[in-house]
């Protein structure tokens, strides 16, 4: 009788020409769904967060470069994951872009594929066995999943697309070549009208990106942090903003450290031709040709693993020789303790970037490698510029430091970084070895010099804590009676002498006593690092074999670093020879004499001298 009477009643207001409930509700079903904002926040919208009703398809951007000499345009493959509205209601959106070498896997992880590290300074190493060539694991039409369900609910479209000479994508892998710029650039023209897609790598049938404004937005972590610097670079139009997360921003920078063979942290005897091999997952028949030119040609002849020289080859991978076109806005993230792409990567480009004056701002946390800002910040970052949602967020604070007891997702806010309270304070060694000797802030003259014996069978944290070593040298402030606040860059102006051509130099900065706590990090006790090949110590592009017994001067800057040292600790400057973390192993008995009256170090502490001077009364 119920659906009797409804029926009825439907007959009835439809003579009389008024809509029913039912009516309404599908008057109501059929409204255009939309992006929702508030707070200056893109906001979960109900519509957009269903997977079973996003369009997921998969397509290749032509370039306009042919790095594999086929005499083709190399073609990238592509996946895109979009609010199935934007076929149904004609909704147009914004992107978030993530590129990548890694989407179709890597190659072997076996070490025996690295270099050995094994030998003396400055001779030619043996060649390395090369990893073998791996296939490419690819799902199409889905290259990655990375994004997808924290933007596509919010109202933008993710891109995905897989590096040149990596998974179904043409051409080489070049490690920072210009190919790896372009070819982001293409797949940003493509979503802007301005280059061609096509469904297939060899087809013909075109493939357009009519469901988007045309605005990106690109993201990503380590090498995938790397590449939005890199399409920025172009100076692309439609590339409004980008997120980088621990990028390798210059690649003589993570593979040499002031010139010396340095290794990134984890990767102990890895170069840039290791890396090559990692990535390359392209057309096993294109392999040969790519290995040939790429690899054994321009790699083999120019990267110089024998002096550590910086050259054109090295200059070529330096992203901050190409910040001229760069105009995205910027929202850069690292951690002082990533040891693997080390925070200098991040500081010297937003340095270049604060004179060029783009938007932009800076979140470090205390952890290691990687490590995304929290989701509101990046939410607003994105909000403002993909959608232009004014937030007011290019009036937000510049630095956001996650400080060392907090989580990640609670970063402190800062007017800059540095701290713009940080000054340079100066100390100076005193003698004391094989023991300590004092780290003070006036000058004593006559200390005279002390002798370090190289043995990298030793490392740094067992060098820190020994109480009498021939092997280090290390120079300790008096104990700290309240907090001090380091930020910014460590620099150390040292004089010395070697009994041989070539040395290896390492200094840390240390608190100490060491944390020997079972749960304590090795970094808790590390403030900063830095490495340096005195055979240049007047030029990173010339070096001269070391006369023995003949003093050398040089200065270089540590990592930067934004720390809180407690009051109890001792601050410590630790020179040694080998870093047997990071750099070569040669035999052990090199001989490193320092010219104490000739060395000291620069600690920018926010509040300067006087705040350092109360710290230790």
């Amino acid at each position: 009788m119920n659906q009797f009477f409804q029926f009825l009643t439907f007959i009835f207001f439809a003579a009389l020409g008024i809509p029913t409930l039912a009516q309404n509700e599908n008057s109501v079903s059929t409204e255009k769904v939309g992006p929702v904002f508030k707070d200056g926040e893109a906001q979960i919208v109900p519509e957009f967060n269903d997977p079973d009703y996003w369009i997921r398809e998969d397509l290749w951007v032509e370039t306009e470069f042919d790095s594999d000499g086929d005499g083709k345009r190399d073609r990238m493959h592509v996946d895109v994951t979009r609010p199935r509205q934007t076929e149904t209601e004609g909704l147009k959106l914004p992107v978030v872009y993530e590129t990548s070498p890694y989407f179709a896997g890597t190659g072997s992880l076996d070490r025996k594929y690295l270099w050995n590290v094994k030998q003396e300074l400055h001779t030619t190493p043996p060649r390395r066995e090369h990893v073998p060539q791996f296939t490419a694991k690819v799902n199409r039409p889905i290259l990655s999943k990375s994004h997808v369900k924290d933007w596509v609910p919010r109202g933008f479209i993710v891109v995905h697309s897989s590096s040149p000479g990596t998974g179904l994508s043409q051409g080489c892998p070049t490690v920072g070549g210009d190919n790896e710029s372009l070819a982001p650039k293409a797949v940003i023209d493509w979503l802007n009208g301005r280059a061609k897609g096509f469904t297939t790598p060899d087809g013909n049938k075109e493939v357009t990106a009519n469901w988007t404004t045309g605005k990106v937005g690109m993201i990503g972590t380590s090498y995938n942090g790397t590449l939005p610097l890199a399409a920025a670079t172009t100076g692309v139009e439609g590339l409004e903003a980008i997120i980088p997360v621990a990028p390798n921003t210059s690649y003589y920078h993570y593979y040499r450290s002031n010139v010396l063979i340095r290794h990134p942290g984890g990767w102990l005897g890895e170069d840039i031709d290791y890396l090559y091999d990692w990535i390359h997952s392209g057309n096993p028949e294109r392999c040969a040709y790519c290995d040939s030119i790429i690899r054994d040609k321009e790699m083999y002849g120019n990267f110089d693993r024998i002096s550590g020289d910086y050259n054109d080859f090295w200059a070529g991978r330096d992203y901050l020789n190409d910040l001229e076109p760069l105009k995205a806005a910027v929202l850069m993230a690292h951690a002082f303790n990533d040891w693997n792409v080390v925070p200098e990567h991040s500081y010297r480009i937003s340095k270049a970037l604060k004179e060029k004056g783009v938007p932009l701002q800076i979140f470090y946390h205390q952890g290691g490698h990687g490590g995304e800002p929290p989701m509101i910040m990046m939410n607003r970052w994105f909000t403002r510029y993909l959608f232009g949602i004014d937030n007011g967020v290019e009036n937000d604070s510049k630095a956001w430091i996650v400080r060392e007891n907090d989580e990640r997702t609670d970063p402190t806010p800062y007017k800059d970084y540095p701290n713009p309270e940080a000054k340079p304070v100066q100390f100076f060694p005193q003698k004391g070895a094989p023991k300590t000797g004092g780290l003070t802030l006036s000058k004593k003259p006559k200390q005279g010099k002390e002798t370090l014996v190289d043995n990298v069978s030793f490392s740094g944290s067992t060098l820190a804590q020994a109480e009498n070593t021939e092997h280090r040298l290390l120079f300790l402030t008096p104990i700290l009676t309240k907090d001090i606040h380091i930020s910014g860059e460590t620099s150390i102006t040292i004089s010395l002498a070697s009994n041989k051509p070539a040395a290896n130099l390492s200094v840390w900065l240390v608190s100490l006593p060491w944390n020997n706590r079972r749960n304590a990090k090795i970094t808790d006790n590390i403030i900063t690092r830095g490495w340096a090949d005195p055979q240049n110590y007047k030029s990173l592009t010339e070096s001269e074999p070391l006369k023995k017994g003949k003093f050398y001067e040089m200065t270089f800057n540590l990592q930067p670093d934004d720390q809180v040292i407690p009051a109890g600790q001792q601050i410590g400057l630790m020179i040694f020879s080998s870093d047997r973390d990071f750099t070569l192993w040669p035999n052990p008995g090199t001989k490193l004499t320092v010219d104490l009256d000739a060395t000291s170090l620069s600690i920018p502490v926010v509040g300067g001298t006087a705040t350092f001077s109360k710290a230790i009364q």
